[in-house]
Order: structure tokens, then C-alpha cells, then sequence
């Protein structure tokens, strides 16, 4: 699994001239089962993506088509883990 954590590198007003096709972008990756949870930070300076894709390449090939991406509005931090604990409701997503 891997936390994708995007902070915004320009003015909010630039972010929300993009954030439709972001959204667009988002519901397609979920679609396509690339991506399981994603997020605003509190306070609003990025955001947080949660993939379950097999290898960060893949991951990047798919970041690469966030229109935040293609038009240097984020910083993209990547950190892979492995769930081995969860609470009930959350299993599926433990890995072996």
C-alpha cells in the first residue's frame, strides 16, 4: 500500500482553477481500482491519497495524469507500508 502526500506548491486560487478535472481524475483512478481513500489536509495545504496499486512505478504512471501534477500545482511525497494490523472493519486491507 502506498500514502501519496501531495502539498500544493503554488496560490489556492490556482488549485481551485484545476480542482474539477482533479476530481474527474480522482473518480477515474477509483474506477479503475488504483486508488481506495482520498483526502483535503487540515489545514487546506494538499492532500492525501491512499493506493493499493503493486509497485510504486505503476503508482507513478498514474500520479502522472493528475492534472495537479501536469501542471506543477503539488509536491508528491510517497511512503509504501505494509498493513499487518487493522481494525475489523478494515482487514481487506492487511497484506501478507
Amino acid at each position: 500500500m502506498f500514502i501519496v502526500s501531495l502539498t500544493y506548491i503554488c496560490d489556492l486560487k490556482e488549485v481551485d482553477n484545476h480542482l474539477s478535472s482533479h476530481v474527474e481524475y480522482l473518480e477515474k483512478q477509483y474506477e479503475e481500482g488504483n486508488f481506495i481513500a482520498s483526502g483535503r489536509k487540515v489545514p487546506r495545504t494538499g492532500g492525501i491519497i491512499l493506493s493499493k496499486l503493486d509497485s510504486l512505478e505503476k503508482l507513478n504512471k498514474v500520479l502522472e495524469k493528475d492534472p495537479f501534477y501536469q501542471n506543477n500545482l503539488a509536491k508528491y511525497d510517497i511512503q509504501e507500508f505494509i498493513p499487518t494490523m487493522t481494525s475489523k472493519d478494515y482487514e481487506n486491507l492487511k497484506e501478507e
